[in-house]
């Protein structure tokens, strides 16, 4: 397993829209066990492929309190339960730092493949419901900042690529 880099908001490459995996083969698992593991090591609750700069629908998530109950999710999809939303103050490994209150359906029906290609369909709801819809919006090309007023987002902007030009410079 290796360590992947994780892009930063602005860099455009995370507006990329991600393409469906027509398998799933050695190589998408071992793309999914090294997001896993970057997940892990920024303590991350999920990671979408496109944060990894590889644009196929691949999401890696872990919403438990003790990183036991890895979830993989390949070319997901899912259908809002009811019309119902509720804010939830969210951050991302994209843009370290910053959290905003993020209205997302209460609950979700989503479809997906496994680790193995194998398709299932799950209920969510709470932060799990939250996390699929906020990684998919990832292979969608959305960041949480879009849902925010242009004020906003241009000031996280500013924060970021004033934290990029830091991390240069040392």
């Amino acid at each position: 397993m290796a360590k992947l880099a994780i892009l930063e908001f602005p860099d455009e490459r995370l507006r990329t829209k991600a393409k469906a995996v027509q398998s799933v083969d050695d190589e998408v698992r071992k793309l999914v066990d090294d997001m896993l593991e970057t997940m892990y090591d920024a303590q991350g609750i999920g990671l979408a492929a496109t944060q990894v700069d590889v644009h196929r629908r691949v999401v890696v998530m872990d919403v438990s309190d003790d990183n036991s109950q890895p979830l993989v999710l390949i070319n997901p999809s899912y259908t809002p339960i009811g019309d119902e939303k509720e804010p939830l103050s969210e951050g991302c490994l994209s843009i370290p730092e910053h959290y905003a209150e993020v209205p997302r359906y209460l609950k979700v029906e989503l479809k997906a493949l496994d680790r193995n290609g194998e398709p299932y369909t799950l209920e969510a709801d709470g932060l799990l419901a939250h996390c699929i819809q906020h990684e998919y919006d990832h292979l969608e090309g959305v960041l949480f900042v879009d849902y925010l007023s242009s004020l906003k987002r241009d000031r996280i902007r500013k924060k970021m690529e004033k934290r990029h030009k830091q991390m240069q410079g040392a």
